[in-house]
């Protein structure tokens, strides 16, 4: 099993910090034995939250797979902000134990990173899309743009990106991580042709998504 963050490193070190400071007031009030449950807790938590299993990445040519687990909560034609287009939407939803990871859809080059600092909303609202904390890469994958876009939700403080313009993606390759429980919105084509339904279960990398149409 490996991660998608070194262990340990400053974006882990908060939840270990915890784990450590809940040990040592679990010996302090109940003795050794309890602190060594709590210990116990603290790690199967980290590797249920930080958990980097492999995946087979499909080898179809022309679709795009899906950047999260999760649940697909909307399909729609809407418009992409960030790219300056009309699009097709379609938003995954990620509770609380999905894999917090994500995975690049496409092969690219990246064309644009962009934080906007945002306000507290369920993500399962619309309103997420437009209102809240959120991470928007623009990929350009044979002439065609697909955006991702981190959406933090109620829980989900902290939205992490690891990539800039430039920089070339292949898909499956992890780019961020949302902690814990969020939405990846991904605005494609407005002719792509979706695979998925709303309510269907989703794995990052291994689900197709949509299909493109050449440009």
């Amino acid at each position: 099993m490996s991660f998608p963050i070194p262990f340990p490193s400053r974006e882990n070190a908060p939840f270990l910090g915890l784990v450590l400071l809940a040990c040592l007031l679990a010996f302090t009030w109940q003795g050794p034995l309890a602190a060594s449950l709590v210990a116990v807790a603290g790690v199967l938590a980290h590797l249920v939250y930080f958990r980097d299993p492999p995946r087979a990445i499909p080898a179809q040519a022309g679709v795009v797979l899906s950047p999260a687990d999760g649940r697909i909560v909307r399909i729609e034609k809407a418009r992409d902000p960030y790219a300056n287009r009309d699009a097709l939407r379609i938003s995954v939803f990620m509770s609380l134990f999905s894999l917090h990871g994500n995975r690049a859809s496409v092969d690219g080059v990246i064309r644009q990173v962009e934080y906007i600092p945002g306000q507290l909303v369920n993500t399962d609202l619309d309103t997420a899309s437009r209102h809240h904390e959120r991470n928007a890469v623009v990929i350009e994958s044979n002439g065609q743009l697909v955006t991702l876009v981190q959406v933090a939700g109620l829980i989900a403080r902290r939205i992490l990106c690891w990539v800039k313009p430039g920089d070339t993606l292949t898909r499956g390759q992890r780019y961020g991580l949302i902690r814990f429980g969020a939405r990846v919105d991904v605005y494609l084509p407005p002719n792509a042709v979706p695979k998925v339904a709303p309510g269907d279960k989703v794995s990052a990398t291994t689900t197709i998504l949509a299909t493109l149409n050449k440009a």
